[in-house]
């Protein structure tokens, strides 16, 4: 996974955080308030939810445009289960909290191909793709 993930504060515009995800060359930035994963900003994010607004301005605040009741695995589960999570749900990314529930990184199927198995990932983004 990428340790630590690159995040982005609630009240920072989403111009800022396109800028950031351009930087790290990440498509996910966990957002972060008072400390507290509270949700994601995803690449689709800003296409679906920012590109499309009547009101499209520089100062539109991440938390108008993130995803809420994000999903997130343990950093001691097997790579198995959180890569099962992710076919399930079809989600490429997924954030990683440690026991005390803090955000240690973000796993990709990418990490997991670069990391692990490509069978896996293979496997994993097959079941991301599939259409249901």
């Amino acid at each position: 996974m990428r340790r630590p993930a690159v995040t982005i504060s609630a009240t920072d515009s989403v111009l800022a955080a396109a800028l950031r995800m351009r930087a790290e060359g990440v498509g996910i930035l966990p957002v972060l308030a008072n400390g507290e994963m509270v949700g994601v900003l995803t690449d689709r994010d800003i296409v679906t939810r920012f590109l499309t607004r009547q009101d499209l301005t520089r100062e539109v605040p991440v938390e108008e445009v993130m995803s809420r009741g994000v999903l997130t695995c343990l950093d001691i589960e097997p790579i198995e289960d959180a890569t099962a999570m992710m076919g399930d749900y079809q989600l490429h990314r997924l954030p990683v909290r440690d026991l005390a529930g803090r955000l240690v990184g973000v796993l990709s199927v990418d990490d997991v191909a670069e990391d692990f198995s490509e069978h896996l990932a293979g496997e994993t983004l097959g079941e991301i793709v599939e259409k249901r």
